[in-house]
């Protein structure tokens, strides 16, 4: 009996995650979903990882990971799986995930859509990749060759708070 009804609960875990990732335009962190779920205490960090293992797995979401951010997405065959058993979220947790989603909105697709990446060239510099995107289209991409590793890591958290002012400058020096 007690199998069943992990069981039962992890198909909602999961089918949380779904809905969250279907009522967004752009993909969310694994710490957003997290955030949000943890704070209401639907169940714990371990078996969220579970959870969203198990839906890389089947393919019902993607993943995507730059520095320590990973980004999941829903795919076709999770708007599927979300479609037929939708039903089984009660309005009350549905209604929690639109309010979420209204309070945070401007900061989640913010923190979605500025990213930086930082490697090592064969050159034995560091290559930082800056980009910044409304939607789909890019706004902003730079990329900066640097000596050390140190620099890379501090010029991407300096992106990651001050990409709108870098931003504002470049258009405003260059139209």
């Amino acid at each position: 009996m007690e199998f069943s009804a992990s069981q039962e609960s992890l198909t909602l875990y999961k089918l949380i995650v779904l809905y969250m990732l279907d009522k967004v335009a752009f993909p969310l962190t694994q710490s957003q979903i997290s955030e949000f779920v943890l704070d209401k205490g639907y169940t714990n960090y371990l078996t969220l990882q579970q959870v969203i293992s198990e839906l890389i797995e089947t393919n019902l979401i993607t993943a995507h990971t730059t520095l320590n951010r990973t980004q999941l997405t829903i795919t076709e065959e999770g708007k599927d799986s979300l479609g037929y058993f939708e039903g089984r979220i009660g309005d009350a947790i549905k209604k929690e995930i639109l309010d979420y989603f209204k309070e945070k909105s401007l900061e989640l697709k913010n923190e979605v859509s500025v990213v930086s990446n930082y490697y090592k060239a064969v050159t034995g510099e560091y290559e930082t990749v800056l980009s910044a995107k409304d939607g789909d289209i890019t706004l902003v991409e730079i990329k900066l060759s640097v000596p050390t590793p140190q620099i890379a890591s501090s010029i991407c958290d300096n992106w990651n708070k001050k990409n709108q002012e870098v931003y504002q400058m470049l258009t405003k020096m260059l139209f």
